[in-house]
């Protein structure tokens, strides 16, 4: 077989491989399977390493996809430092380059194939080869075209990540319409609103502890805080009574029940157990509780998780007609419960998951923090090879504080573990979104501290929150554009913005332990 025959096959072999990939988005098997067809392209002396690097709309590049090299959350590699710093994207132009690597004191030549999308420059894909190489018009004539077959292949996987990320945004505003209604059901007779995050996050525990898969704790999430949606539909003067209600009261009170069941119409899934958390939360193990006196595995799994969540944060919360429990009395009561009111099963659950039911109530907490307050929660097993590693020079000094920044690291690390086990950009969106949502509440908490306390340095850290806060909204945004760069972008971002602020700000914070 002479060059142009081999040539001509390599040709069609990658043609093929675009066809076959039309569904992947998965960009490092991408580059496996084309090196292993260029590989056979002998008159071409390609090293077996490469990478797709990405221009994000700041204009700084991302090594988005590699193969036999570091990837980019390891490798020291810049890419903006040097090869491409003065150097346009082009569509239909391969440049050969020697100048890569100035910073790490060599030199390389590389194949830098251009990735355009509607003649738009979005990146090259990389290539290396030896010194000494020097580049025929043949080959210049093959990587302009294996440049335009990669760029429709690039372009494909951002669309389907794209479109991924409009599924997710699609669910979320269903979810958050349904969610808003349980929120504002819990306004009526809960001014803070903590309870319905609260007890949500005690049912998830418990819910994980118990090995239940992960589209059930999904739902459980979404539709836990329609529990007590039905209260909506309950009176003031009954719902409102600072004191213990009457037997009459108490059963238009039972009514809630019934009123959430006939809001919640519909037959999917999410709508489904909503309706059975709403409908069936008060049922009893023992068949004694309502509306309808269900009684073992007739009450629906999801409602009997959040049966326990419900009282226990009910039983510890301080409330106009009742002090607040203590955690081990009301602990106690629900263990003595088991196979009366409680499914022995969940009880069981519930215990094992008490480290993190412990943790949730200080991430959520109805009062003002108190600096000086001391912290004894069960030990957490600390995560195995953490990207983010909490350790004590991060401690500010003020217990609650110190929890709150600890659960931010554990949501970056997840973000990172979706990252790195190429989860796609939609489970990225998710916990951007999650990430978000916590960040808010713990710079609402510290800023309500700081103001109690009369702390000179409020408006300084308020803006800084106000900016990290329309940073990640502005990560969140690119992620439709470039889902691809996006993800890895927030991950180096939001490790860097977090450490230094805990650092140079947060730390401050520890006057307020000895005032």
């Amino acid at each position: 077989m002479n060059k142009e025959e081999e040539l001509r096959a390599i040709r069609k072999r990658v043609f093929k491989l675009t066809v076959s990939s039309a569904t992947t988005s998965d960009l490092d098997a991408l580059l496996e399977r084309l090196f292993a067809i260029l590989g056979d392209y002998y008159d071409v002396p390609l090293e077996s390493r490469g990478a797709v690097v990405l221009l994000n709309p700041r204009g700084r590049y991302f090594q988005v996809a590699q193969f036999g090299m570091e990837p980019a959350w390891t490798s020291q590699l810049r890419w903006d430092s040097g090869v491409f710093a003065s150097t346009e994207i082009k569509h239909g132009c391969v440049i050969d380059t020697a100048d890569y690597g100035e910073a790490h004191e060599l030199q390389q030549r590389l194949f830098l194939l251009p990735l355009c999308i509607d003649g738009q420059g979005i990146g090259y894909t990389v290539l290396f080869v030896p010194l000494d190489y020097q580049a025929s018009a043949i080959h210049l004539d093959f990587m302009n075209d294996l440049a335009d077959a990669l760029s429709g292949l690039v372009h494909r996987a951002l669309t389907h990540e794209t479109l991924r990320i409009r599924e997710l945004e699609l669910e979320e505003a269903r979810a958050d319409a349904i969610r808003n209604l349980g929120v504002a059901s819990e306004y009526r007779d809960n001014e803070t609103g903590w309870h319905i995050m609260r007890m949500t996050n005690f049912a998830q525990a418990i819910a994980k502890a118990m090995g239940l898969p992960a589209d059930q704790r999904e739902l459980l999430y979404v539709a836990a805080p329609m529990h007590d949606v039905g209260k909506i539909g309950i009176a003031d003067a009954v719902l409102l009574k600072p004191g213990k209600l009457t037997d009459d009261e108490f059963e238009i009170m039972k009514t809630h029940t019934n009123i959430g069941v006939s809001i919640l119409t519909g037959n999917d899934a999410l709508i489904v157990a909503a309706r059975d958390i709403a409908g069936s939360h008060h049922e009893r193990w023992d068949g004694t509780g309502y509306p309808q006196g269900l009684a073992g595995e007739q009450i629906p799994m999801l409602a009997r998780i959040c049966s326990v969540a419900d009282v226990f944060d009910a039983l510890t919360s301080t409330r106009p007609y009742k002090t607040a429990w203590t955690v081990e009395d009301a602990t106690a009561w629900i263990i003595s419960e088991s196979g009366k009111y409680f499914d022995p099963a969940i009880v069981e659950a519930f215990q094992a998951a008490m480290p993190e039911i412990l943790r949730v109530r200080e991430l959520y907490r109805d009062d003002i923090i108190d600096p000086k307050h001391v912290l004894t929660l069960p030990s957490i097993e600390p995560r195995a090879n953490a990207w983010a590693p909490w350790d004590d020079s991060l401690s500010v000094g003020i217990d609650v504080i110190d929890e709150h920044h600890r659960y931010l690291f554990d949501l970056i690390n997840d973000l990172y573990d979706v990252v790195v086990n190429k989860l796609g950009a939609r489970e990225v969106a998710r916990l951007i979104k999650a990430l978000d949502a916590y960040a808010k509440v713990h710079f609402r908490a510290e800023e309500l501290m700081m103001k109690h306390y009369e702390y000179d340095g409020i408006d300084r850290q308020q803006h800084q929150h106000h900016a990290f806060e329309a940073k990640i909204r502005e990560f969140y945004e690119e992620l439709h554009a470039n889902p691809l760069v996006a993800q890895f972008d927030v991950l180096s971002y939001l490790r860097d913005w977090l450490v230094k602020h805990i650092l140079l700000e947060d730390a401050q914070l520890r006057s307020l332990v000895s005032a």
